[in-house]
């Protein structure tokens, strides 16, 4: 049974804070493809995702999209509650399925206002994720669609605690704004050179040193900068 501390952002309040919400938390099953959030909806929970990942899409008025972020056990989606909006400009959809907490946003905008060191908190976690999201908008005008789902795998598994992904090309061509066609190539590049398997919408990363020496240094520039930003410990 996945547990509040199991989210890092969760467990890395402090322990006042955990006394106030945690009896507040209640747990959500996420399927694979729910749409937590649409562009301009009323946020009306936070989610703190403990075994799922949580895209965050760019939408376009002809319904293209592009993933711009994701989020996982590291952190929590709605962001807009606590920074001065009430709603979001972005989709945010259930890329792997599985389980998180939500909270009704008017506890979370409390705590914000209420508690300094929540209020640093959830200010470095918001840091890390523009920093994910303007590293996403420069990998996707300049490195090619293999560097773009090395970047995406790895940061997905980073966000779970098995190697295995379960995802269609089509959705995965949906989150990185680009052909299937170009996903089907770049995904059997890394097959054929024993980085990855695919079969069936399950991916497995197999070598993960590999894939990793593949990447281009978007994956590296965000996870280096949410290290220094000392988010857990």
């Amino acid at each position: 049974m996945p547990r509040p501390e199991d989210n890092k952002l969760l467990n890395a309040l402090p322990q006042t804070c955990k006394d106030r919400i945690f009896p507040l938390l209640k747990l959500t099953n996420l399927p694979l493809g729910k749409v937590v959030y649409e562009a301009g909806q009323k946020v009306a929970n936070v989610y703190f995702p403990t075994d799922s990942i949580i895209s965050l899409l760019s939408m376009m008025e002809n319904g293209a999209s592009t993933e711009i972020s994701v989020v996982g056990n590291e952190g929590l989606v709605g962001i807009a509650v606590f920074m001065g909006g009430e709603s979001t400009p972005n989709r945010a959809i259930v890329q792997s399925e599985g389980t998180a907490f939500s909270l009704p946003a008017s506890v979370i905008k409390q705590e914000f206002n209420n508690d300094v060191a929540v209020r640093v908190l959830l200010l470095r976690f918001t840091q890390a994720l523009m920093a994910q999201m303007a590293q996403t908008a420069v990998c996707n005008r300049h490195h090619s669609i293999e560097q773009q789902l090395c970047r995406w795998l790895l940061l997905s598994i980073d966000r779970l605690s098995t190697n295995n992904l379960i995802m269609t090309q089509e959705l995965i061509a949906n989150m990185l704004g680009v052909r299937r066609e170009g996903v089907t190539e770049a995904a059997g590049k890394l097959q054929k050179q024993h980085v990855i398997t695919y079969k069936r919408g399950h991916i497995t990363v197999i070598d993960r040193k590999k894939l990793e020496e593949m990447c281009c240094e978007c994956y590296i520039v965000v996870k280096n900068e949410t290290n220094r930003l000392g988010l857990f410990g």
